[in-house]
């Protein structure tokens, strides 16, 4: 047999030519083209990273042309973290299962439509207010800019502002102009808003007969393996959702307090406004922590805002060194980069909702794919390839 040098033995991987002949007709001999190792190893990369990109380009666009089903689906899914325990618990004591369901969602729904109806009275009429606010403090800080140590004129600063305004209202006529109307996202917005609370329903009454059947059509050989990443996974979906409900609420009353001992006003719209930002980690308490210190700002000036930026720096501390740990726990390990690049790729696909639905995707899906590896990994440990047979 004739052997040739194999790409992993040697530095150069070897390359022949077409057939030459010489000036007689004669065939001349054929001296190889070696390729120089690494650049076949980078081609070899490259077209399979391109393939990956292709890949993952083909998947997103699919899911961005179904946002309007894949989003309140998932926003359902949630909820049902939330709502699906508490009617298991009903079923173990002897309470039919559509009955169970029920109790417990319209329990639910009963539970946001109070806390709408006690909180949307005393802040909807503030909102506006605390708008105004926020551009007063970002005016102050823009003439402290021009007028402090940075060295800025103003003209430059209002220049810096006007860009900015500009460029906001293009992005706002885009999309005025755009083939959606206002009936139209109305419309979508209605058609979200029933979908979620249909579907919450049903997760709720027949989450586990749905993943039965999901898990029924994988092959016999992976339903096991299908079955425990998909438990995983609810569990630490489950654990994020309740985790992070529970340190929202913490968050915007303990933040609400300090405002109120301070003396800020527009109290309760900056509480809401905590609570909602805070299931956007890093990012949302941020902008809730500078939208409140801005008002501070402008209502009983900078003493009164390095108070407020004080008091949320010591609450975020308690909260990402005790409460998040003991709440959460350390079921959701994901770096800070990758937690910001997930908020700012969700939120540009899908505005607030894809920012707030980008960190627990990512948890899910770190959380699944090591252990789809490892079970894949036991069971070809458990099922070694036969050997030839015995002559």
């Amino acid at each position: 047999m004739s052997s040739r040098p194999s790409p992993t033995s040697s530095e150069d991987v070897p390359v022949l030519p077409a057939a030459a002949t010489t000036q007689d007709g004669s065939p001349a001999a054929r001296r190889p083209v070696t390729v120089p190792r690494t650049l076949a190893v980078l081609s070899e990369i490259g077209w399979r990273f391109l393939v990956c990109v292709l890949a993952v380009g083909v998947i997103v666009y699919a899911f961005w042309q179904l946002r309007l089903v894949l989003l309140p689906v998932f926003v359902a899914l949630l909820a049902a973290t939330i709502l699906g325990p508490a009617a298991v618990w009903l079923r173990h004591r002897g309470v039919p299962r559509t009955l169970a369901a029920a109790i417990v969602y319209i329990g639910g729904l009963a539970f946001v439509g109070v806390v709408v109806w006690l909180l949307a009275p005393a802040t909807i009429h503030e909102f506006d207010e605390l708008g105004r606010q926020v551009s007063g403090g970002l005016d102050e800080i823009g003439s402290w800019a021009a007028d402090g140590p940075l060295g800025l004129s103003q003209s430059d600063v209002q220049d810096a502002v006007d860009e900015i305004s500009s460029r906001v209202q293009e992005r706002a006529d885009d999309i005025a102009s755009g083939a959606l109307t206002g009936a139209l996202v109305a419309a979508q917005v209605f058609a979200g808003v029933v979908i979620t609370l249909v579907v919450t329903f049903f997760l709720v009454r027949d989450g586990d007969r749905m993943w039965d059947w999901i898990v029924g059509l994988m092959p016999t050989h992976r339903r096991d393996t299908v079955h425990a990443a998909g438990q995983e996974g609810w569990r630490v979906l489950s654990a994020f959702v309740r985790g992070i409900t529970v340190i929202a609420t913490i968050d915007a009353v303990a933040i609400g307090l300090a405002l109120w001992i301070i003396g800020v006003p527009l109290v309760m719209p900056l509480a809401l406004l905590t609570f909602v930002l805070a299931f956007i980690p890093i990012v949302g308490a941020f902008t809730a922590g500078a939208a409140a210190a801005l008002v501070a700002l402008v209502s009983n000036g900078w003493v009164d805002a390095l108070l407020v930026v004080a008091a949320i720096i010591a609450i975020q501390q308690l909260e990402g060194n005790l409460l998040y740990p003991v709440i959460v726990g350390r079921t959701v390990e994901l770096h800070p980069v990758v937690i910001l690049v997930c908020v700012g790729a969700g939120g540009i696909l899908g505005g607030i909702i894809g920012a707030f639905l980008a960190v627990p995707t990512a948890a899910l899906i770190a959380t699944v794919i090591p252990l789809v590896r490892r079970e894949v990994a036991l069971s070809h440990i458990e099922s070694p390839p036969e050997g030839p047979p015995l002559s």
